[in-house]
């Protein structure tokens, strides 16, 4: 498996189980209130720290643990990466559409923060997958 195809496991599985870990902590904190009354920005801003730091601790203990070299990259792997990237930017794109309307809409700010971190997570998933369809199928196919 190449090493730029372990990054995107990563990646999916650091950025699911952060969002997993934050929508359970917003739920454990409603109580009776409503959901957007929920004081999300701390456990909002953890998991996302804590995200970042785990997918760098995960990305450097496999660069050690692939030896000298692991982590080098060449010309196809450069490819699929652009292409996986502005795939998962499009989810992005589409969450900052979407956190505009909120926005014009005066929709609390939770629901704004909330739809742009769910854009995020999506966005690496989206790009992370399709980084591995791109490595198991043999790259894209060019137009």
């Amino acid at each position: 498996m190449a090493f730029e195809e372990k990054r995107a496991w990563v990646m999916i599985v650091v950025s699911v189980g952060a969002y997993t870990i934050y929508v359970a902590t917003i739920l454990g904190l409603v109580g009776d209130g409503p959901l957007a009354d929920v004081a999300y920005a701390g456990a909002l801003l953890w998991t996302i720290g804590g995200a970042i730091v785990a997918a760098i601790v995960a990305h450097i203990a496999m660069a050690i643990a692939g030896g000298h070299g692991a982590d080098r990259t060449d010309e196809r792997d450069r490819e699929i990466n652009q292409v996986s990237e502005r795939i998962g930017q499009s989810i992005v794109v589409i969450g900052a559409l979407a956190a505009l309307v909120m926005a014009i809409a005066e929709l609390r700010h939770f629901w704004i923060a909330n739809a742009v971190y769910l854009a995020f997570v999506l966005s690496a998933v989206l790009s992370s997958f399709a980084k591995i369809m791109a490595y198991r199928k043999g790259g894209f196919q060019t137009w």
